[in-house]
C-alpha cells in the first residue's frame, strides 16, 4: 500500500528549500527545477502546493515578515525601557535582513516602483513592522523617554539604510581601493545595526 503523503511536511520541505535558495541567489537566480531538486521532491509537488515560482516567493518573504514580527514581540517582552525596546526592533530586522539578503532587494524595488505590485500579504506583513515601531516609540514619549518624533521617518531610516548596506556589499568591496573604510566594505549588518541605533538614540532619547 502506498505510503501517504505527508502535506504539511512536504510544504514545509519546499518553503524551507525555497527561502535558502533565494537567500543565496535571488527570485531571479533560481527556478522551480532547482528547488525541487534541493528538496529533493517531484516538480509538480511545487506546483500542486504554489501556483507558481512567484507565489511561492510571495509566501516565502510574507514568513519572513512574520518572523521579524513574532521575534520583536517575544524579545519586546524582555525589554524594560524604550531604548532597549528599539533597539530590539534595530537589530532583529537587521539579524534578518543578513540571513536573507533577497528581502532587501525585494523591498528596495518596490519601493522604487512604489510599491504599486506588492502583494497584499506581503504589504500587511510590512504595515505590521511599522506599528510595531510606532508603538514603541509613542510609548517611550508617554514615559518622558523620547522626543516627539516622527515614525516614518526613523521607519526609513532602519530599514532604508540597513537595506542599501545588504544591496551594495559588492560596489562596496568595489570601492574599498578607492574610499578605504569609509565604505565599510569588512562591516557586516549586526555592525552597521550597532552604529544605526546610536544615531537614532542620539535623535529620539531624552538625556
Amino acid at each position: 500500500m502506498p505510503q501517504k503523503r505527508d502535506a504539511k511536511r512536504t510544504k514545509s520541505i519546499i518553503l524551507q528549500t525555497a527561502t535558502k535558495l533565494f537567500a543565496q541567489q535571488g527570485i531571479d537566480g533560481v527556478s522551480v527545477d532547482v528547488i525541487a531538486k534541493e528538496a529533493k521532491i517531484n516538480k509538480a509537488m511545487i506546483y500542486y502546493y504554489f501556483k507558481n515560482k512567484a507565489t511561492l516567493y510571495e509566501v516565502v518573504v510574507e514568513n519572513i515578515l512574520n518572523e521579524i514580527y513574532q521575534t520583536i514581540l517575544k524579545e519586546l517582552q524582555q525589554c524594560h525601557r524604550p531604548r532597549e525596546e528599539l533597539k530590539v526592533f534595530v537589530f532583529t530586522f537587521a539579524k534578518f535582513t543578513q540571513q536573507n539578503s533577497f528581502l532587501s532587494s525585494l523591498m528596495l524595488h518596490e519601493l522604487s516602483s512604489g510599491g504599486k505590485e506588492l502583494p497584499n500579504n506581503v504589504f500587511t506583513g510590512l504595515k505590521k513592522l511599522f506599528l510595531v515601531l510606532i508603538d514603541i516609540l509613542e510609548r517611550g514619549y508617554q514615559k518622558g523617554c523620547f522626543k516627539k518624533v516622527e515614525p516614518m521617518v526613523l521607519h526609513f531610516m532602519i530599514t532604508g539604510v540597513i537595506n542599501l548596506f545588504v544591496t551594495t556589499k559588492t560596489m562596496r568591496e568595489n570601492a574599498t581601493k578607492e574610499f578605504g573604510n569609509a565604505v565599510c566594505s569588512s562591516c557586516d549588518e549586526l555592525e552597521i545595526a550597532a552604529i544605526l541605533y546610536e544615531y537614532i538614540l542620539s535623535i529620539v532619547h531624552i538625556q
